[in-house]
């Protein structure tokens, strides 16, 4: 039976410095973090993939590191991801083909329309699960640099890749089956961003206590076919009933 991890991905107040909105029906602007190291080609800046308006002024012409990558999204034709931290790269490390990737993310709350509509949000911001892989196949960055020519090209349009300098201490490919949500899954109660739903607090293994929304959030298999119910259920469903993480 699958497994899952979930990661902390995407633009937050300190890159580059302003977090992506989610609105009250639950839709979201999927905002990747500017690219910070050199790059053999020149990167696609905010201003080039239209998201100027969701980041600060002085970062408009920043270059961004579209990583995670989603096909259709952002220019992207493929499900990669890379990550060069350490506290990442282990337990990414050993997800096996079928396991499930999950991507969460800091959103500022921008709950426009019908307030009732709203209820399910926390008052400012707060953690949701954004998208997801089906996991293909997860290798170290050591592996990657010992695969063939064209076994390296599976992975060819990470952004890890693109950098002069390879950094990457895992590399993760999923199947057709992934996706970017179209809407947002909360991690965080209506009470407040800080504050971890049952998402985090039953499922995972994490306690929710402290800053849970920066840490690595780690599904067995039975917790994971519990997951996997919200995520595949009509959004509406749990918009309705005051979120993901209501009883």
């Amino acid at each position: 039976m699958p497994r899952a991890v979930a990661i902390n991905v995407a633009a937050n107040t300190n890159l580059p410095g302003r977090r992506g909105p989610v609105y009250g029906d639950g839709s979201f602007v999927y905002v990747p973090i500017p690219e910070r190291e050199p790059t053999r080609e020149p990167a696609a800046t905010y201003a080039d993939l239209g998201l100027g308006e969701y980041v600060p002024d002085d970062a408009v012409d920043l270059p961004v590191h579209r990583d995670p990558e989603f096909a259709g999204v952002h220019g992207a034709e493929r499900y990669t991801y890379g990550d060069p931290n350490g506290v990442k790269a282990g337990p990414l490390s050993r997800l096996d083909p079928g396991d499930i990737l999950l991507f969460y993310a800091t959103l500022s709350v921008r709950a426009d329309g019908d307030a009732d509509a709203a209820d399910w949000l926390p008052p400012e911001w707060g953690a949701f699960l954004i998208g997801a892989f089906e996991v293909a196949e997860a290798v170290t960055g050591d592996a990657y640099r010992r695969l063939a020519a064209e076994e390296r090209e599976r992975f060819g349009s990470n952004a890890h890749l693109r950098r002069e300098t390879f950094d990457a201490a895992v590399l993760v490919r999923g199947t057709d089956g992934s996706r970017l949500f179209d809407r947002a899954v909360p991690l965080s109660t209506p009470e407040a961003g800080v504050e971890a739903n049952r998402l985090v607090t039953d499922l995972s293994n994490d306690s929710g206590a402290g800053p849970w929304w920066r840490r690595v959030l780690r599904y067995d298999a039975s917790a994971t076919a519990q997951l996997r119910t919200y995520l595949d259920r009509d959004p509406s469903a749990w918009l309705e009933g005051g979120g993901a993480g209501a009883e």
